[in-house]
């Protein structure tokens, strides 16, 4: 296994995280949710793992090094929402279908079994679980998978440096809508059940 500059103390914790799944519940029960603004932080993967603690991209990169340490591509996909931030997706392909692993606040926007087809079927499956405090859901649109070897030069897996430029550069990238631009007038609300579901276990 590559080590991509971690130090062998930091790989033994990624030797154990050896599935997709196993990453996602590496971040689902031993890194702390991050609730600063935005801007305020966006930690590497070697500062996630010694601070055991991220938000959504924080987290999205941290699964992409784990993922890349495992063999895949370090790709990430952008869903873009209205009234509501933005939601990294660290992505992977297993059996020529896609999944997703993320940390999130709200429970439905975390893992992705892959069983999706194709990119645009992964994104729609987090649409209804996709909302804001006043109960809309709000995502409108999502990217391309980005491969973050593209940021190799920056050191991005180990650096002690923030990582703004990596969330800079998802504002450049080719998004597409998941909805007609006659959907969109529509202002589509969630149910009030589902609404308080999502929010199981957050950090408030």
């Amino acid at each position: 296994m590559t080590n991509f500059g971690f130090e062998k103390h930091e790989m033994a914790v990624f030797r154990k995280l050896s599935t997709p799944q196993k990453i996602q519940r590496f971040l689902d029960d031993q890194v702390a949710y991050n609730k600063e603004k935005d801007g305020e932080t966006c930690r590497s993967p070697r500062r996630v793992l010694r601070d055991r603690l991220a938000h959504c991209a924080e987290g999205a990169y941290f699964a992409a090094a784990a993922l890349r340490l495992l063999g895949h591509p370090p790709l990430i996909v952008d869903l873009m929402a209205v009234r509501d931030d933005d939601h990294l997706l660290a992505v992977f392909k297993q059996d020529g279908c896609w999944g997703a692993i993320a940390k999130s606040n709200y429970s439905g926007l975390r893992f992705r079994e892959p069983v999706y087809r194709t990119v645009r079927e992964l994104a729609m499956s987090y649409f209804a679980h996709y909302y804001n405090l006043k109960g809309e859901l709000s995502l409108r649109e999502f990217s391309r998978p980005v491969n973050l070897s593209r940021f190799d030069r920056t050191g991005w897996m180990t650096t002690e440096e923030d990582l703004f430029a990596i969330g800079d550069y998802f504002y450049t990238v080719p998004h597409r809508a998941v909805m007609t631009p006659a959907m969109t007038r529509h202002r589509r609300m969630l149910d009030r059940r589902l609404f308080e579901a999502g929010l199981v276990g957050s950090v408030q």
